[in-house]
């Protein structure tokens, strides 16, 4: 599987994310500094509600920009021996199945559709992750989620 274009992926899926944030901003600002919402008495918030909401959609345009970058400052390993940032990562559960994981910088949890099979983004801060960061192929993988306990095998680490 080329991780240059999973990275791809990744980054259409993150930029089709960025193209909602920008259109929810520019509602918000409009809707916040629209005529509609002047205060009528001094009780009158909805002013206000919209400016908050138009600052938060800002800060969610930045944070998407910021995780696009990044994606594609990512430098994505040749052959590593250990799961490391960029790691493609595929783990066996206790049924045999095959599940692939990539060690991502941001968006963990997200998942992409790739060659036919989903890829989910897993980050060193996660419980997964951290149980993954450092492994080799055959190594076990157990980390607590809740309640549960997993358990995976490292099948391969591209």
């Amino acid at each position: 599987m080329n991780k240059s274009d999973l990275r791809q992926s990744i980054l259409d899926v993150l930029e089709q994310k960025l193209k909602v944030a920008h259109r929810s901003m520019k509602r918000a600002i409009e809707s916040a500094t629209d005529e509609e919402t002047i205060p009528e008495h001094k009780y009158d918030t909805l002013a206000l509600e919209a400016s908050y909401l138009a600052h938060g959609q800002a800060m969610r345009v930045q944070e998407s920009e910021k995780e696009i970058r990044l994606f594609r400052d990512l430098v994505l390993p040749d052959a590593p021996e250990k799961v490391v940032l960029g790691s493609l990562v595929t783990l066996l559960d206790c049924d045999e199945q095959q599940q692939l994981f990539f060690a991502a910088p941001c968006e963990g949890g997200l998942k992409v559709s790739f060659a036919d099979q989903t890829v989910t983004l897993v980050t060193f801060e996660s419980p997964l992750g951290k149980a993954l960061k450092g492994m080799q192929v055959g190594d076990e993988v157990r980390y607590q989620a809740g309640v549960n306990t997993y358990y995976y095998e490292i099948e391969t680490i591209s």
